[in-house]
């Protein structure tokens, strides 16, 4: 039995909204509150949701609603429409120092402690009613977490996310993300000053010899560098996989293990002076942080303002960090 197609003629629009707010609470009870209805109300609009839709939206199991696919695929969508729309009839114009808002960021602690300092600064100078929020960066592909709006801006070296975004570009695809160039670098071998190898210039064969740590935002085993090794038909053995860089700088200083990381991090673990720092034996790639933010975030001059002062803070970096340009 085929499910009906609703069609926008007699599809009524106010069961977007409800169907928004319903999806974010997941309870009947609390979106009727943030909507300002009745519960009976909401359960009469998601009945006639459902209607329209072919789909029960919202299951209950146990005592909770689980969304249903179709729900999960339309919510995004629906999101993003409203707030467009939102904005279209209501602009409203942006003051940093009249603004009272929090910003949801996402970036490896190695990005954020080179951007944040200053960014903090000009924040707390310009507007004092906006907070920040730094949330953990666990996958070099940020497009989920900015689709389901966890996170108003990703920042970090997203190789594959950007590929796929350029080819959809290509393609004459529907391209949903947006990037800008914040800085480059490149990757270094970092050991114990004391360390046997830091006493000559590194060979292929002694880099792949050694024990490392790698830094792994997923937690997985095998990153960058290896696949670059993969490319040469070397491997290299990895004793310890951490997702912090400041763990790295801890535990190399502390071991006889090799690390790889961002040079522009170097100077900002703290064990600095501690460290050997070696170029790497075998071409890879350089590091292209950018900052990657949802399309639906272009009309809000808020946004824009923040990303505004994320370029900023990249440009305002000395050379000495490892700031190529762009």
């Amino acid at each position: 039995m085929s499910l009906p197609v609703p069609q926008l003629r007699n599809f009524d629009l106010n069961l977007l909204k409800v169907f928004d707010v319903v999806m974010a609470e997941r309870s009947l009870t609390r979106a009727a509150q943030v909507l300002s209805l009745t519960q009976p109300a909401v359960s009469n609009a998601l009945r006639r949701l459902r209607e329209a839709l072919g789909d029960e939206v919202l299951v209950r199991q146990g005592r909770s609603l689980q969304a249903t696919p179709k729900a999960l695929l339309l919510w995004p969508q629906v999101r993003e429409t409203l707030a467009r729309l939102q904005t279209a009839l209501a602009p409203q114009p942006f003051s940093a120092a009249a603004t009272v808002r929090s910003f949801v960021l996402t970036m490896a602690d190695a990005t954020a402690s080179k951007l944040m300092p200053a960014l903090v600064q000009d924040i707390m100078r310009q507007a004092p009613g906006v907070s920040l929020r730094t949330v953990p960066l666990t996958t070099r592909d940020p497009r989920p977490m900015l689709e389901a709006g966890d996170v108003d801006l990703a920042v970090g070296h997203f190789p594959a996310a950007l590929a796929a975004i350029g080819l959809q570009r290509q393609n004459g695809q529907a391209v949903r993300f947006a990037h800008l160039r914040l800085f480059s670098s490149d990757y270094v071998c970092v050991m114990r000053a004391g360390h046997p190898l830091a006493k000559t210039t590194l060979s292929l064969d002694a880099f792949c010899e050694a024990h490392h740590v790698l830094v792994s935002f997923s937690g997985r085993a095998y990153g960058l560098i290896d696949e670059a090794l993969a490319s040469v038909n070397r491997s290299r053995r990895v004793v310890l996989t951490v997702n912090q860089f400041f763990t790295t700088g801890s535990v190399v200083v502390r071991s006889d293990l090799l690390a790889v990381m961002p040079r522009h991090f170097v100077q900002v673990t703290g064990f600095a002076s501690q460290l050997a720092v070696r170029e790497l034996p075998f071409d890879v790639p350089p590091i292209h942080v950018d900052a990657v933010w949802h399309q639906r975030h272009d009309s809000d001059s808020a946004q824009a303002w923040l990303r505004m002062q994320v370029q900023a803070s990249a440009q305002a970096l000395p050379p000495a960090a490892g700031n190529t340009g762009t």
